[in-house]
């Protein structure tokens, strides 16, 4: 067994990474992926934005973590929110969704990669230590369009989805109407009037060409079925 003192110094020359993630069961296992390695460590972990502002304050790990979904939180909110306060702290950006639908906007909120929690196990170490050195972690497929989007030649093409039409907070009230919730408890949750949720839902509609409420949260409950299968 290490002695605590040797053990507390080697993990002073080992880079320190920050999970955010409202799963323990996540956070546990990315904990003992990381752990593993020499060279990096978990520092400590957070579940919220308030939570994640205060440990990296606190803490001041070299890379933090950041799951997409998190439960009363966008993490593409929380991403915003840190590049704000820490433009110079690098963001690996986890979720559960694919690729395609949040890479992109995890790039543009501020993330330095992307990766699916389905790979995480095979590639985290990998995607942190690339973030790490200033470098981008995306797929191969995701960096062609990533860069042909930043270069203005993403447009409407065949290949787009309508869902890729709605704002990063729109989708986060699409997304929340397939997970069953009411306007009111949207509203609640992400911190605005209903009357904002109101005008959210009817430029959803118009974006997805839907004409009622009841077509909408079918399409909502359809696609957030979709994405928990992945």
């Amino acid at each position: 067994m290490v002695p605590a003192e040797q053990q507390n110094k080697s993990n002073e020359n080992r880079r320190k990474i920050l999970v955010v993630d409202d799963h323990p069961i996540v956070r546990d296992g990315l904990a003992d992926l990381i752990n593993k390695e020499k060279d990096i460590v978990v520092c400590g972990w957070a579940e919220d934005i308030p939570q994640t502002i205060k440990a990296i304050k606190n803490l001041k790990p070299d890379v933090v973590t950041v799951d997409i979904s998190l439960g009363d939180a966008s993490g593409l909110e929380l991403i915003k929110d840190i590049k704000t306060r820490f433009p110079s702290l690098p963001i690996l950006a986890l979720s559960m969704h694919q690729e395609s639908l949040y890479a992109e906007r995890a790039i543009r909120a501020g993330a330095k990669g992307y990766i699916t929690k389905q790979e995480a196990t095979k590639k985290v170490i990998t995607a942190i230590r690339q973030v790490l050195d200033g470098r981008l972690y995306l797929s191969e497929k995701m960096k062609e369009k990533v860069l042909r989007s930043f270069l203005g030649g993403n447009g409407s093409g065949a290949g787009t989805s309508p869902i890729d039409r709605l704002t990063d907070r729109e989708l986060d009230v699409f997304s929340l109407l397939g997970q069953g919730r009411g306007t009111r408890q949207i509203a609640e949750q992400l911190c605005l009037s209903i009357k904002t949720i109101e005008t959210y839902r009817s430029r959803i509609k118009e974006k997805l060409n839907i004409s009622s409420s009841s077509e909408l949260l079918l399409y909502a409950f359809q696609w957030a079925n979709r994405q928990g299968k992945m």
